[in-house]
């Protein structure tokens, strides 16, 4: 019986522990920092995607020149980028 109870135990602990693992990346990525918040969890089990998300954190961090005086203004279209 104290076998049963100990098998039920760990499973219970993995099912928690998977389970709140995808809640933290449903999570993580409607917010969008899944990529600190599972960023070691995806180098381990997926190096290529973190490649990835490095050169994308790389490129959104480049600052854009600023404009020469004189020329015209610069049209913004949100969500357009």
């Amino acid at each position: 019986m104290d076998g049963i109870l100990a098998a039920l135990g760990v499973g219970a602990l993995y099912g928690v522990l998977v389970g709140g693992l995808a809640w933290i990346g449903v999570r993580a990525r409607r917010r969008r920092v899944g990529s600190d918040v599972l960023g070691a969890f995806d180098e381990i089990w997926h190096p290529a995607g973190h490649r990835h998300r490095v050169e994308v954190r790389q490129h959104d961090q480049r600052v854009e020149p600023a404009p020469a005086p004189g020329d015209p203004p610069r049209l913004v279209f949100p969500g357009l980028d």
